[in-house]
């Protein structure tokens, strides 16, 4: 899990909130269950509105990219990869076809089987990097499902306000209700204005730094499987491979 968003989003809300106590007002001015409705139906409603089915099911999977981190090490490539370059140079290209049963991930696998079928490797590299362009143009879209959220929800925070204002305007026949009744109304503006800044915006760039990570991951890999296809020595496939890597992971 990442501990970061977790931590973040519960010190962002706990402060708001906190800051509501220390301040003496009441948390049930700030719970309002209409406001919510409005709030978080309209900013989806104009969500699905703006985006097609299958990226909007995307970006509901790819949600936990902003909540788990990845379950692959880069490093554990690195090694995978030097370990392949080894055989490859002791046994040939075809002795990998039985690993490749073993490999769990599906980019690599695939690029090893392009290897193993002899590939040429600039063919090998643009099959390769086709896949990795048109799935993260797929995977950026589903975050901007998120960013979208982001600028809606505060425009549909206000549309609520203004509805409260109406409501209050017509109960003017009684003034006493209508200070109560302004701060309900004005409640649906920090829901829109909160959530966005809050949790939509936050998640949609958690996610895209994410799915450039994993980006970076698949373009080593590329370079590992092309030094792979050309023979090239495994300590220095390693050494190649290591400059992908950010400089805290190289001390470990």
């Amino acid at each position: 899990m990442d501990i970061l968003t977790i931590i973040g989003i519960i010190l962002g809300f706990g402060a708001i909130i906190g800051g509501q106590v220390l301040e003496g007002g009441s948390l049930n001015s700030i719970m309002q269950v209409t406001a919510a409705i409005i709030v978080l139906g309209g900013t989806i409603g104009a969500v699905c509105v703006n985006y097609s089915l299958n990226t909007f099911i995307l970006a509901l999977k790819n949600a936990r990219l902003a909540f788990f981190n990845h379950k692959s090490d880069p490093r554990e490539f690195i090694r995978l990869i030097s370990e392949l370059a080894g055989a490859a140079r002791k046994d040939g290209l075809l002795a990998l076809e039985s690993r490749l049963k073993r490999i769990d991930d599906p980019f690599l696998r695939k690029g090893l089987q392009l290897v193993v079928d002899g590939t040429e490797p600039k063919i090998t590299r643009e099959i390769l990097e086709i896949e990795i362009q048109y799935t993260e143009e797929y995977n950026l879209s589903s975050a901007k499902v998120f960013e979208s959220a982001g600028g809606y929800a505060p425009t549909i925070g206000i549309l609520g306000a203004v509805l409260g204002l109406i409501h209050v305007m017509e109960n003017l026949a009684e003034p006493s209700m209508l200070g109560s009744g302004i701060a309900v109304a004005f409640v649906a503006t920090v829901y829109g204005v909160g959530s966005a800044n809050l949790l939509w915006l936050p998640v949609a760039g958690k996610m895209k730094q994410k799915i450039r990570e994993d980006v970076i991951v698949k373009e080593m890999i590329i370079e590992g499987l092309i030094s792979l296809s050309e023979g090239e020595n495994p300590r220095r496939v390693e050494e190649k491979l290591s400059g992908f890597l950010r400089a805290s992971e190289k001390k470990k």
